[in-house]
């Protein structure tokens, strides 16, 4: 082959390694700020729980017990992030090898997956839940393969391991393990893989690891699976045929968002030493290529028989993150040089690695200059800080959970809770004074009380609305004199 044959492919997860830690440097360098998903875990690691509501808990957990450790911060919540994403990189890196003989394209492979647009920069913008689908997918897909071609005890248990944490990650990871179980049986020599008593381990595994969650699932049904139904049917008054056109629809989009950028990658990077690809194949790419056709089978089953109507690429993610090792495969089963698709590729992930934190750090700070501001860019520490100077407050109440989640970031002593999650109700009848804060809109808010504020006052602590006021606060990376404002009041302030 060619001269990176003989590579060692340890750089790669080193490259990989240095990658991350400058992703946790950036996040840490443009905001104090959480976003949404950053935001749910600080708020969420008040207490420990089997369930949460729509999303499963395995992140919830991972976050929690690092915050038992490090305090909660937006360090610890960049450290875990990022530390999962090198695991699962890491993991294909070993999967590819296992499956590869050529070393250029392990590397291309494996580095390929930064070529995906919601693995490159969508995980690292805000997900917690898709990165723990990733990471799950990754242990699983490993230990998967490694069972049909070196089986051991340890390989089924690694499976079942990333079963487990797939199911406590999203529910439509079940999918994966599926399309798996079933592309494996059509091949009749991996076929005692699977009728290996071995695989009782994998079961029992999962099992044990998803069993807590399990009886939570059972009395919680309706508030885990209500809002990602409602994401997933929301076709309005669409008749039948409409809402199946709908939802054919978004996959496809979903499909293209989620695989072009990566398909264009590998065209320009082998060019016409491609098309032979195109048509050659063996034992493993017809495995993928199994897998993949049973799992767009089950999201066109959703379609028709479960009314989804909006398919999210990121819901793409337990399968399709195959594609870069599946395109390596077929490549070395044409037998198509790398060592000048190597190099070209190389300079693409340079300017994927440049490029993704650039943008990152750009979206936000780039509000000194457009007035355009994120949700990064909201001063939620220099809000509370302003009022903490007015009084200590001994309990606060948040209009939503990314306010609280923020608060909960800058004052962990004291119990956060918030209005549009009532999962969470600490005693605070006795906690005064207790703080009101809500996020007022740019445009044209109304500073009153909201109303579900209001209620909740009335119907958990007996009080009436408190005097609702006003602080507004200079964005991060202001323009000119641009400020956000925020409502607040006080139950029972000293004076």
């Amino acid at each position: 082959m060619t001269e990176t044959d003989s590579r060692d492919i340890r750089w790669i997860f080193v490259l990989l390694a240095a990658y991350f830690v400058l992703q946790i440097g950036v996040r840490l360098a443009t905001s104090h700020s959480l976003d949404l998903d950053e935001a749910e875990q600080a708020f969420r690691s008040q207490w420990l729980a089997a369930g949460y509501g729509p999303q499963p808990p395995f992140y919830n957990w991972l976050q929690y017990t690092v915050f038992q450790f490090t305090g909660v911060s937006l360090a610890a919540l960049s450290l875990v992030k990022n530390l999962l994403l090198f695991m699962s990189y890491l993991l294909y890196g070993l999967t590819a090898r296992l499956l590869l003989r050529d070393k250029a394209l392990v590397a291309i492979s494996t580095l390929g997956l930064l070529t995906i647009p919601q693995m490159a920069f969508e995980m690292q913008r805000d997900l917690t839940h898709t990165v723990a689908v990733f990471f799950s997918a990754s242990i699983f897909f490993y230990g998967f393969i490694r069972s049909l071609k070196q089986p051991s005890p340890a390989s089924y248990l690694v499976a079942g391991i990333g079963i487990g944490f797939g199911l406590l990650a999203k529910y439509n990871f079940a999918i994966l393990p599926a399309a798996a179980l079933i592309a494996a049986l059509a091949d009749a020599r991996l076929r005692e893989r699977i009728f290996d008593r071995r695989l009782l381990l994998t079961a029992v595994v999962a099992l044990v690891i998803v069993l807590p969650h399990l009886f939570w699932l059972k009395d919680n049904l309706d508030f885990a699976t209500a809002r990602t139904l409602e994401k997933m049917t929301a076709s309005g008054d669409a008749s039948y045929p409409m809402q199946v056109a709908m939802g054919v629809g978004s996959l496809a989009l979903a499909t293209i968002s989620f695989a072009g950028l990566t398909v264009a990658v590998f065209a320009i990077v082998f060019g016409k030493g491609l098309r032979p690809a195109l048509t050659s194949g063996s034992q493993w790419t017809r495995l993928i290529e199994r897998m993949m056709l049973v799992f767009l089978a089950g999201i066109l089953f959703l379609i028709v028989f479960g009314g989804a109507a909006g398919i999210k690429d990121r819901w793409l993610v337990p399968m399709l993150f195959i594609l870069p090792l599946y395109f390596c495969l077929k490549i070395e089963a044409a037998d198509v040089a790398t060592g000048k698709a190597f190099r070209r590729f190389m300079v693409a992930v340079a300017i994927i690695m440049i490029g993704v934190p650039a943008a990152l750090y750009g979206s936000v700070a780039a509000a000194r200059f457009t007035g355009h501001y994120e949700r990064l860019n909201r001063p939620y520490a220099t809000m509370l800080e302003s009022l903490r100077k007015q009084a200590e407050p001994a309990a606060i109440l948040a209009g939503d959970s990314l306010l609280a989640g923020n608060l909960r970031q800058d004052i962990p002593g004291v119990p956060v809770l918030s209005v549009d999650y009532p999962g969470f109700h600490p005693n605070i009848a006795d906690r005064r004074p207790l703080l009101l804060a809500w996020l007022i809109p740019p445009k044209g808010g109304s500073e009153a009380l909201p109303p579900d504020m209001a209620e909740w006052l009335q119907a958990n602590l007996g009080a009436s609305a408190p005097e609702a006021l006003v602080i507004d606060v200079p964005y991060f990376y202001q323009r000119g004199d641009d400020r956000y404002r925020f409502g607040y009041a006080w139950v029972n302030r000293p004076n």
